[in-house]
């Protein structure tokens, strides 16, 4: 087993549609976070589709998070899967429809606590990082933004609450 509740270390999945933009930089931008918090976890990112399964992410989504210091360039894309639910300890969506998608799946024993991103920050609960893939450089950039926010809060919160945070 990855990680997991069973040995009480943190585990996240950070889920969008397509595992290719959003979830990728919030993965490499939370273990950043979590390393500057000196947090010991583990950390991956997946879609709720498989239209790019086992590809790189985004050119765009790699020279946003390059440009910030981290480098997301050997992740490749996979579909969110059943072992995923007990697996990790928090699977975190980038928007409603990608979460809604993650409840539906869900088995009814999953001990994974599912949530928003912006869930993590406070003001901000309920709110959607946007999905840039059909945009520019600059709305990547602005993802990014909202992305480092969500997992700062995220990592500031495992730092002082562990693996037992509700989000």
């Amino acid at each position: 087993m990855l990680g997991g509740v069973t040995d009480n270390r943190i585990a996240v999945l950070f889920v969008c549609l397509g595992n290719i933009c959003r979830s990728p930089m919030a993965e490499g931008a939370f273990r950043a976070a979590a390393s500057r918090y000196g947090l010991q976890c583990d950390v991956d990112s997946a879609g709720t589709a498989s239209y790019h399964i086992n590809h790189p992410p985004d050119p765009r989504a790699v020279a946003t998070a390059l440009g910030k210091g981290v480098d997301i360039s050997s992740q490749r894309a996979r579909q969110i899967a059943r072992e995923d639910y007990y697996s990790f300890t928090h699977i975190i969506a980038m928007d409603g429809a990608n979460l809604a998608g993650i409840k539906a799946q869900a088995p009814r024993d999953a001990t994974a606590r599912v949530a928003l991103l912006m869930d993590a920050v406070a003001g901000r609960e309920g709110m959607a990082i946007a999905d840039p893939y059909y945009g520019d450089e600059a709305l990547f950039a602005k993802v990014w933004e909202d992305i480092a926010e969500g997992v700062e809060a995220l990592a500031a919160r495992f730092a002082i609450e562990g693996v037992g945070i509700r989000l």
